[in-house]
């Protein structure tokens, strides 16, 4: 049995770790400053270190004793880190650099950052692969990949191994929909199931890889313990391409609803298409994704409406 420090633990990836790391009988402690994340996502009995991970005191303590860090923890939107840079690179730069350095000093084994596939930028290349240069087009990928070489250069200086996973539009339970900087599954899901309308930004032809968050559980853990991967990076995804037309005509048939979208003018910072290649991934973590999109939808969707008091059926 292994300690687990999973940071961003009540939000809606990190929950989910928690949750898989618990089933596997693992000795699992959050920290959560709960500024987007949910005490009720937090199971019973959990110690939770409530604070700003960011601060290098409060890191320290949360870090201490563990043999792995799981670091979720981030401020995960690119419109808002356009109108707000400065505060989403003090979580996303400066809470990762705490937390390196915390991991470091404790002797923890390894830390797995939660990357970001937004690195990669508007390349008309398809699939994405780890070896490709960097573009980033926002505040958002660049913090993303200032920390991602922060984990490789601590694993070069200082022996503390690190591995990051690149994340492409992950979805499902406990996302939720209720900000503007929302996920669009959820957005498109609370909309349709309170019937209405929904804006789709651009002329909805843009394609995503879109994953589902027990996938990316799998992927993540997978990345804890696989041999000789210290350092490296990996896309943790599907590796296909649905469209937001496609997206939303799946979710219009599992509501069986027929309502049409609003279109709107495209997101600034929004990659055009997204597809992740996974093979290094499958080689090096064993990664294999098992959860079909329109099941994933469907799980998703279920959840909503076991929570949301008056939706309709």
């Amino acid at each position: 049995m292994a300690t687990y420090l999973v940071t961003g633990g009540a939000g809606f990836i990190g929950s989910h770790l928690v949750e898989e790391l618990l089933r596997r009988g693992e000795t699992v402690r959050v920290a959560d400053n709960f500024s987007t994340g949910l005490r009720a996502n937090v199971p019973e009995g959990v110690e939770v270190f409530e604070g700003d991970i960011a601060d290098e005191a409060f890191a320290a303590r949360a870090v201490a004793g563990c043999d792995y860090v799981l670091h979720q923890a981030a401020i995960p939107s690119v419109p808002r880190s356009v109108a707000e840079p400065i505060t989403t690179n003090r979580a996303n730069v400066d809470g990762t650099l705490a937390v390196l350095v915390a991991a470091r000093d404790a002797g923890v084994r390894r830390v797995v950052f939660a990357g970001s596939s937004s690195v990669y930028g508007n390349s008309a290349v398809l699939p994405k692969r780890e070896d490709m240069r960097p573009n980033p087009l926002t505040p958002y990928a660049l913090q993303k990949l200032v920390a991602e070489q922060y984990c490789q250069m601590f694993t070069r200086l200082y022996g503390l191994e690190t591995v990051t996973t690149r994340y492409f539009n992950v979805f499902g339970p406990r996302q939720q929909p209720g900000s503007p900087y929302s996920g669009v599954i959820s957005l498109f899901i609370d909309a349709l199931a309170n019937r209405r309308q929904p804006t789709i930004h651009g002329d909805g032809r843009q394609t995503r890889d879109f994953t589902y968050v027990g996938d990316v559980v799998r992927g993540v853990l997978a990345a804890c313990t696989a041999p000789d991967v210290a350092g490296e990076v990996f896309n943790v995804a599907v590796g296909g391409r649905i469209s937001l037309l496609e997206l939303y005509g799946t979710l219009q048939r599992i509501f069986d609803v027929e309502i049409e979208p609003v279109f709107g003018p495209p997101r600034e910072g929004d990659v055009r298409d997204s597809q992740a290649d996974i093979a290094r991934a499958r080689e090096k973590l064993g990664f294999e994704p098992q959860m079909s999109f329109e099941d994933g939808l469907r799980a998703t969707v279920d959840w909503y409406r076991s929570t949301t008091a008056g939706v309709p059926r």
